[in-house]
């Protein structure tokens, strides 16, 4: 008989660090094109794994001497290899038992909708992705949408279906939201990963997380944004959802610009583009980056990539991560005494005050 303790077992004997299970019920009122019910219309359980990021991959980044590690082992690493290994494994101790195992790895935000602003479809034409990119058929396309999916039937919606997978996570009981909109669990902060399984076995379900709060709400994640991309904890710009009775709420934050400061981090924060670059700013292309403009969307960020991305390749297919401040002012707060990675480091991971170009 398949139980809840047997497939939690099989998940950690694998390499996860953590299992939580939710009943499908807990999706109910979620937004079709981002409800994972669509998936697999028979599944009673959803299953979510945690995958721990080492602190470690931060130290470069932290330090400013090394950037690869990060979206290397912490992205390429776990959404590429472990995560996938421990889907497997899972799955194949759910099907030995009869039921069946839908595996869903990190797929990067590819569905019906942008992840972005909610728009569907395809929001840049293949026509300007081409005169923008000049390695529009090597490069990955910036759009953060499938661009021309269609429905295969009334009764369902389009592929390829990507639900939230920071709600999926807390609606498994493995943590909580934080105002960076990043999840928070009790054992690891904001360093993880998470990946999926929908089930049509019933089992034993998680209660969702309810112990102190997680986030601290310090603004730590406000002030170290590079590009002032997470509203300030009063500002009022917050989106709330009531998941399964549980209210998670994050601020408002303004995603597109904080995909080019995440990937691009400007001035101040990337030390393999020349100050000239900047000082140069050809055809206005890095006035986001540089606070000329107030527009942040998909043409604004292709103008970004266009004139950057030759300075730092994605060896690996993962823009090569430049930012992560509100990562590491997470962590460094959540050290502190009453957060919750207190005392689970000998030494905290900032020593020093975080460093910046003189440019």
């Amino acid at each position: 008989m398949l139980t809840s303790e047997m497939i939690k077992r099989a998940a950690l004997e694998a390499g996860a660090d953590k299992c939580g299970i939710a009943p499908m019920s807990r999706f109910d009122g979620a937004p079709d094109d981002m409800n994972p019910q669509f998936l697999f219309p028979e599944a009673k359980s959803c299953i979510g794994f945690v995958f721990r990021i080492p602190r470690g991959v931060q130290r470069g980044i932290e330090e400013g001497t090394q950037f690869f590690q990060y979206p290397s082992m912490a992205y390429g690493g776990i959404n590429e290899i472990f995560a996938p290994a421990v889907l497997y494994h899972v799955g194949k101790v759910i099907e030995d038992e009869g039921y069946e195992a839908f595996v869903y790895r990190n797929t990067g935000a590819r569905g019906s909708v942008s992840d972005m602003d909610g728009s569907p479809g395809n929001t840049l034409s293949p026509e300007e992705q081409i005169e923008v990119n000049e390695n529009a058929k090597t490069s990955t396309a910036h759009h953060r949408s499938v661009q021309f999916t269609r429905a295969t039937r009334d009764t369902n919606v389009a592929p390829d279906l990507q639900f939230q997978f920071r709600l999926a996570a807390v609606a498994c009981g493995l943590g909580e939201i934080g105002w960076s909109k990043m999840l928070l669990t009790p054992e690891f902060g904001p360093l993880q990963r998470v990946a999926f399984l929908f089930t049509d076995a019933e089992l034993e379900y998680d209660e969702m997380y309810s112990g102190e709060p997680l986030c601290r709400k310090c603004g730590a994640c406000v002030r170290e944004c590079p590009g002032g991309c997470i509203p300030p904890i009063n500002s009022g710009k917050t989106v709330t959802v009531d998941l399964a009775g549980k209210i998670c709420e994050w601020g408002d934050i303004d995603m597109w610009r904080c995909y080019a400061f995440y990937t691009h981090a400007g001035r101040y924060y990337n030390p393999f583009v020349p100050k000239e670059v900047f000082d140069e700013n050809p055809n206005g292309n890095l006035d986001l980056l540089e606070g000329k403009t107030d527009i942040a969307d998909e043409k604004e960020i292709m103008k970004v990539y266009g004139e950057l991305q030759k300075y730092f390749p994605s060896w690996v297919g993962y823009n090569m991560a430049k930012c992560g401040g509100c990562i590491r002012g997470c962590v460094s707060m959540l050290e502190k005494k009453g957060g919750c990675m207190e005392g689970r480091f000998k030494e905290p991971l900032r020593t020093k005050k975080p460093w910046k170009l003189d440019r």
